[in-house]
């Protein structure tokens, strides 16, 4: 297997990678080479390990998202991160651009969400309904270039799609989504949503971390690098 890894950090328990848009992070019904084949491929190769080795999946990004994804490299992290997880004690920290400038600076948004399985698509309503999952996610405006907006996005929940049917139900959906109003696709089938960073306490160490992940190098995100380091 070739190896593409963009390494964010590697220690004993964790392994902590830049995931790159249009790669799966866990294997579904299309066979595809995923990011946790790839990086369990990585520590066979790194500490020559014949045959199987543990790797955890600790959560997931969507297939045309990019950012920061934690593995776990022992069954005691990967409990103790999904714990840290279930009990939203991990600060997830997002970068989207909208074609649309969002009504307010920031503001937080509350919507009831309904997912269709059988389409692979959420619904977002602003009340509650029948089998609907109440979704809280914080956002502000960091900056606006030529009718580009970056958000910084902090969802509070973790519902399948949460950001992009939150942000598409205000008005501004995420460039390059096609499920959720924003064409044409870009250039390598991406959209414009990447996971900036991540917060939390170190689930061995016992101390706070913060792992970042640089945007990609997608034209429609050069405008935007310089803020990175600012």
């Amino acid at each position: 297997m070739k190896l593409s890894l963009d390494l964010i950090h590697e220690d004993n328990h964790l392994l902590v990678v830049n995931k790159p848009a249009g790669l799966l992070v866990q294997g579904d019904s299309t066979g595809d080479v995923t990011l946790a084949d790839i990086c369990e491929d990585y520590i066979r190769r790194k500490y020559n390990k014949p045959g199987n080795v543990f790797l955890g999946v600790v959560h997931r990004l969507d297939r045309p998202v990019s950012g920061v994804i934690v593995f776990a490299k022992t069954s005691k992290a990967l409990t103790r991160m999904n714990k840290l997880f279930q009990e939203r004690k991990v600060k997830k920290t997002y970068w989207a651009i909208v074609k649309n400038r969002p009504p307010e600076t920031e503001e937080v948004l509350i919507h009831w969400l309904i997912k269709d399985r059988s389409r692979n698509v959420t619904s977002a309503y602003t009340r509650k309904k029948p089998g609907s999952l109440r979704s809280v996610l914080s956002y502000k405006i960091i900056n606006s270039i030529q009718r580009k907006h970056l958000l910084s996005v902090e969802p509070q929940t973790g519902r399948p799609h949460q950001i992009r049917v939150q942000l598409a139900k205000m008005g501004s959906p995420i460039i390059g989504d096609l499920r959720y109003g924003n064409p044409p696709a870009n250039e390598d089938a991406s959209i414009c949503l990447h996971a900036k960073s991540l917060e939390f306490e170190h689930p061995v160490l016992k101390t706070i971390v913060r792992y970042n992940a640089p945007v990609p190098s997608l034209l429609l995100w050069n405008d935007f690098k310089r803020l990175e380091h600012a």
